[in-house]
This record gives structure tokens, sequence and C-alpha cells, in this order.
């Protein structure tokens, strides 16, 4: 599931993506149930910007699902660069005998 809300203040959108943490329960005879609970992430999306995920740094309303961004979390983001711009190193990592 995917929301996305126009910023509009810039060129950026926020977008939401739900994922599931599962985990197996414990089961005596037969496979066992799965147990699931939704995790919320929240990103800004800018144009010729890499996405940053905001999720730490949003207030979510757990009745309404109304999401507030603080104004200053702009501020505090973790410096981002575009996958193009990541290096890969060749050489293998030697590895402890």
């Amino acid at each position: 599931m995917e929301r996305v809300d126009a910023d509009p203040v810039g060129k950026c959108r926020i977008a939401e993506i739900v994922q599931f943490q599962c985990e197996p329960g414990e089961q005596l005879n037969g496979p066992p149930e799965w147990h699931c609970l939704p995790v919320i992430r929240i990103f800004r999306i800018c144009q010729n910007r890499p996405a940053v995920e905001l999720t730490r740094f949003v207030d979510v309303n757990t009745e309404t699902g109304a999401v507030h961004i603080p104004p200053q979390s702009s501020q505090v983001l973790p410096k981002a660069k575009p996958w193009r711009d990541v290096i890969r190193y060749e050489d293998k990592i030697a590895q402890d005998s």
C-alpha cells in the first residue's frame, strides 16, 4: 500500500509504504502460524534527489492515520546520495580463517 501526498512548500512529495514484520508462532503439531505486524515507513521524495526516509522524525496518529512532519525535520535529515554515486569495490574482503 502506498500513499503519496504533495509537499506544498517545494517540489517534494511524501510517500508512505507499509511493510510487514512476521515471525512464526509456536505450534505443537503441523505448520507454524505466522504472526505479522505492519511497519509503516514514510519517505520524502524530491525531484533530482535521493529519497530520504523520515519515519523516525514523524508523528503518526494511530487512530486517524494522519502524519505530522515537524518543520525542523529537514534540518536533521541525513545526507544522501543517488545510487549512481555509490562506490562499489570489486576486491573481496579477506575473511578470518
